[in-house]
């Protein structure tokens, strides 16, 4: 296994890209693709749920008497600090290549394997510190504005003749290096949870998903918890739930991110930007929380 492995395709994106995608912001404007993470956020539930609790604070110093700075202080200078308890897989997030595992030998991409490379303190191969920055061209594909709904009701695939038309109506096409991000509207419905549960989860399908690798993207998004369609249209003959995820994070490199906000890029009809995200390194983690950026 070599560091290539642990990346994906996108460690191969070549210099002159980058230059490529710097010259796609001509306004200066930055459009933000995160909503704000809190206690009590909706998520995916099968993840624990996001906390924020103090650690240190100003009462707390003066009232046990800790000295942190030692014992001269008469300035009474304060402090906060906390512990922010939580999964990397937290509103908008970036998946590691060793995030879903598949098969017997429940392997991920590159070839890491649980019996060989997982820990009680995470994987340690393609886990989220070899997650490399993401600074290319962007692709918004506004799915539900394509069809003039809000957002896409509940269950609603994206399949592969829809990406191809909103490309056509919206004037842009997918090339090589790409990050493509799809819009369902889901999080038009933020922060309202039991409107969000009642419209889960529109999504790309497999058939999407065969199309963005032919055109050679090295990440994909949307706004939804679960990225692709659920539950999966056609799970295949061993009843994967998730198909999409199998065909591009594991058996392609290719990166998802999930829990975009979207809205604001849609609303501007901003269909093509430099994107921007950089993922935390953090050994062992799965995922990264992330700020990602539009730029024009």
């Amino acid at each position: 296994m070599t560091e290539k492995t642990e990346v994906g395709p996108v460690g191969g994106m070549p210099a002159e890209q980058l230059v490529k995608a710097a010259r796609l912001v001509r306004q200066g404007r930055t459009y933000s693709l995160a909503a704000t993470r809190y206690p009590g956020m909706p998520l995916f539930p099968g993840h624990p749920p996001f906390q924020v609790l103090n650690y240190r604070t100003p009462r707390g110093i003066r009232v046990t008497g800790a000295q942190p700075w030692g014992p001269v202080n008469d300035a009474g200078l304060g402090y906060m600090a906390e512990y922010v308890m939580a999964t990397s897989h937290s509103g908008a997030h970036l998946d590691a290549l060793a995030h879903m595992t598949v098969g017997k030998d429940m392997h991920w991409y590159g070839g890491g394997k649980a019996d060989d490379n997982l820990t009680d303190f995470g994987p340690t191969f393609g886990d989220a510190s070899k997650m490399p920055p993401f600074f290319t061209r962007g692709i918004l594909l506004d799915a539900a504005g394509h069809r003039g709904l809000d957002y896409l009701p509940k269950g609603s695939p994206v399949g592969a003749d829809e990406m191809a038309a909103m490309c056509k109506a919206e004037g842009v096409t997918v090339q090589p290096w790409d990050v493509v991000l799809i819009r369902t509207g889901y999080m038009s419905l933020w922060p309202d949870a039991e409107k969000m549960a009642a419209n889960k989860t529109a999504g790309p399908d497999i058939s999407a998903a065969h199309w963005l690798l032919e055109r050679g993207v090295v990440a994909t998004g949307t706004d939804t918890e679960t990225y692709e369609v659920q539950p999966a249209p056609d799970p295949g003959p061993t009843g994967n739930p998730q198909p999409v995820h199998t065909l591009l994070l594991i058996d392609n490199g290719i990166y998802l991110m999930e829990s975009l906000d979207l809205e604001a890029l849609a609303r501007d009809r901003v269909y093509e930007f430099l994107f921007v995200a950089l993922p935390l390194k953090i050994r062992g983690a799965t995922g990264s929380m992330v700020d990602p950026l539009a730029v024009i």
